[in-house]
């Protein structure tokens, strides 16, 4: 029982302390122009952003798209197959300059932090190649992230994405108490899945089809989501779709051991020495 005390005092604490470094950074968020201003607060009311890379128009996107389109090619099919579903093919490629370089433009950042409120950390990149699947499975269930209270990845589409290609879906921030209420009783679901995820059947019965936010687009489309307050997922797909993520969250996030992902060897890195001995070979 005390330590049961304890622990809620402990979490208490940690959020009082979120909300004052909230309150004290605000003075402290780097100035942007009008238009960025609009993904900001567009994230704070709906939690997803769509853009392109055409109308972002960052200085080192041609570079960091072309190697991202060279390394994606030579992506080969996974080994582990299971019941109607591949498992995505992942790639770090954040020790890569020209992702490196891209993620940190300080421009994205300045969104970023204006979007999350406190000084923010780039943790990496992700190179993804998602295949055909007949099952609803892990990340095609919907589910939320939890590295940190607010958090942003910006999805990049580097092929065409259309129903078949399985595009990223979302449910918006809600607008009123219905909406809220509702978004909780999923949260219970997701609860009670022990946080794997739940599926589109169990979705209808709360939140229907109607409301969910597909995301179709060109090869381009940027997708700005904070993944930790939007229910979202990839769906069933009969097409290939390859992508990039980039995640950020605060500087000092709540989940820290759930962000090396993007920058240690939980996923194969793309360096020089795997490209040479061809990428997908392993």
């Amino acid at each position: 029982m005390l330590n049961k005390i304890k622990s809620i005092v402990s979490t208490l604490n940690s959020e009082l302390n979120y909300r004052s470094s909230l309150g004290n950074h605000a003075k402290n968020l780097p100035v942007i122009d009008s238009g960025d201003r609009i993904i900001a607060e567009t994230l704070k009311r709906e939690g997803v952003y769509i853009t392109t890379l055409a109308d972002l128009e960052l200085p080192s996107t041609t570079q960091m798209l072309a190697s991202a389109n060279n390394y994606v090619t030579s992506m080969v099919n996974p080994r582990d197959i299971q019941a109607g579903y591949k498992l995505p093919q992942i790639y770090t490629v954040t020790d890569l300059p020209e992702f490196f370089i891209w993620g940190s433009e300080a421009r994205l950042q300045n969104i970023i932090e204006n979007y999350i409120g406190l000084p923010i950390a780039f943790h990496g990149v992700h190179l993804r190649k998602d295949f055909p699947n007949e099952q609803q499975l892990q990340t095609l269930l919907w589910h939320k992230d939890s590295e940190d209270r607010r958090m942003i990845k910006v999805i990049i589409y580097l092929n065409d994405v259309t129903e078949k290609h399985g595009p990223f879906e979302y449910l918006p921030l809600p607008a009123n108490l219905l909406e809220w209420l509702n978004y909780y009783r999923v949260d219970y679901k997701l609860w009670e899945s022990n946080y794997l995820g739940i599926n589109d059947e169990k979705m209808m019965t709360i939140i229907p089809k109607s409301a969910w936010k597909s995301c179709p687009g060109k090869a381009g489309t940027v997708i700005f989501v904070d993944p930790r307050n939007v229910l979202h997922h990839g769906t069933v797909r009969t097409e290939e779709r390859s992508t990039l993520f980039f995640a950020y969250t605060a500087k000092s996030p709540k989940r820290p051991e759930l962000c090396t992902q993007y920058n240690d060897d939980t996923f194969a890195k793309l360096n020089k020495q795997l490209i040479a001995e061809g990428i997908g070979q392993r």
